[in-house]
């Protein structure tokens, strides 16, 4: 069926036809917040995709890190870097080697991608200042948005369409699918979590991160709603389009920290990001 003739429920149905991660991602993703699994196990579950464990090296060598020798296996960066941070690292990776878009309906995935990363670099500073779970905090953070690049692989000539509607009217991503879908990147994001395992929490974030009053307030879906603002503030992705959301004063006042916390936040972000976006060739 053209994708031009796909209602919003056909839309959202067409999650489970895109690739799944990786089963070995899915296993980090057990493994590393479980703290009574060791790191043996982990690097024998890594070892099972010759890719993913390349790229897991190369991300551990690279200058995002700046260790003072070089890392030569997998047990050897878990155990210098710990398994969390080498799983987050491994997600970012598969998410991105996930999903292809077209080249020419207008979609850059280098900028989608750049968002992703802030967004996951101020969800995992913004958890530490608010004494919440920092690898969940990068987690929601890069996959909050993992919507938009879903609807343009299940419906590219659509998808076309919503870019040029949001640019033409100069409005939010999410109003322009809605008008020309009927449906949006959270809910279909959510629903892709859903497909790839990713825990109720994880789930809820991406589902509601634009609507936080609505939904369950603070927690991670306010957190979800405040870091995709911060990296939109931050103006990371490079796209000349971007806007920042508005924050609903009630989170606002909920999880923002203080001035000093926030500008010290705003800096480690910056400090980070060029050295992850280079780490995962972005």
């Amino acid at each position: 069926m053209s994708d031009t003739k796909l209602s919003p429920e056909q839309i959202l149905s067409r999650v489970k036809d895109l690739p799944p991660l990786p089963e070995v991602v899915n296993e980090l993703i057990r493994f590393m917040n479980d703290d009574g699994s060791s790191g043996d196990h982990l690097a024998e579950k890594l070892a099972r995709d010759p890719s993913l464990s390349a790229k897991a090296l190369r991300l551990a060598n690279s200058s995002f890190y700046g260790l003072s020798r070089q890392i030569l296996s997998i047990p050897e960066a878990l155990k210098v870097l710990g398994r969390r941070t080498v799983g987050l690292m491994v997600l970012a990776a598969a998410a991105k080697d996930a999903l292809q878009v077209r080249n020419d309906i207008g979609f850059s995935t280098k900028t989608f991608w750049r968002h992703a990363l802030g967004t996951a670099l101020s969800g995992q500073a913004l958890a530490r200042c608010l004494h919440m779970n920092p690898d969940v905090g990068f987690t929601v953070g890069l996959l909050h948005d993992i919507g938009q690049i879903a609807l343009a692989c299940i419906v590219p000539d659509r998808y076309a369409q919503v870019i040029a509607y949001q640019r033409e009217h100069d409005c939010l991503m999410i109003v322009a699918e809605r008008t020309v879908l009927g449906t949006d990147h959270a809910v279909l994001g959510g629903r892709l979590a859903e497909h790839w395992l990713f825990a109720p929490a994880v789930v809820e974030a991406i589902t509601h991160h634009h609507t936080p009053s609505i939904h369950h307030g603070p927690g991670m879906v306010g957190l979800a709603h405040l870091a995709d603002a911060i990296a939109h503030g931050l103006g990371l992705s490079g796209d000349e389009h971007e806007a920042v959301p508005p924050t609903p004063p009630d989170i606002w006042a909920a999880l923002s920290p203080d001035n000093d916390s926030c500008m010290k936040l705003f800096a480690d972000v910056e400090a980070q990001f060029d050295d992850v976006c280079a780490a995962l060739h972005i």
